[in-house]
């Protein structure tokens, strides 16, 4: 006589771990079915708003970079009226002068150089702090801009 395996007693190890498995299955799908998840954010504004973070960030390098070739070529500019004046110094001590004459000329010529030096060095310093200053005040604005956007994804996703 045929056996009837069809009651639940009598199933095989494998259909029990299966069925195990089905139930375990459909519970945990209720269960995250039932779960909040937080809203996300709009990826694409997300997205807009990292590309005018790098956008401003690369606009102050831009500035900085600017700032440095402007820096670099006055200091050219002055080095080339430097050697200018030292030329003419020297033709001048050359001359043949009594030495009261010629140290009080070397003394004038020290003094106008010194002048000279701290005020090439004023405005060297000059350039590069504006330089710094516009570059900063570029990041610092986008750096307030990004926190008000992300501020209103955040919002904006916690609403809908």
């Amino acid at each position: 006589m045929p056996v009837d395996k069809s009651t639940a007693s009598d199933e095989t190890p494998f259909a029990q771990a299966m069925g195990q498995a089905k139930t375990a299955a459909e519970e945990f799908t209720r269960m995250l079915g039932e779960m909040k998840f937080p809203a996300m954010p709009d990826t694409e504004a997300l997205l807009g708003t990292h590309r005018r973070n790098m956008e401003a960030l690369s606009a102050a390098n831009r500035i900085a970079l600017e700032g440095a070739q402007t820096v670099a070529k006055r200091h050219m500019e002055i080095m080339q009226q430097s050697m200018a004046e030292l030329t003419e110094s020297m033709r001048a001590l050359a001359s043949a002068e009594a030495p009261q004459a010629k140290a009080a000329k070397q003394a004038e010529l020290l003094k106008r150089a010194y002048e000279r030096a701290v005020a090439n060095t004023r405005e060297l310093s000059d350039l590069i702090q504006r330089s710094n200053r516009e570059a900063l005040e570029q990041l610092n604005k986008r750096f307030t801009e990004a926190m008000d956007e992300v501020k209103r994804l955040m919002d904006n996703s916690a609403k809908g």
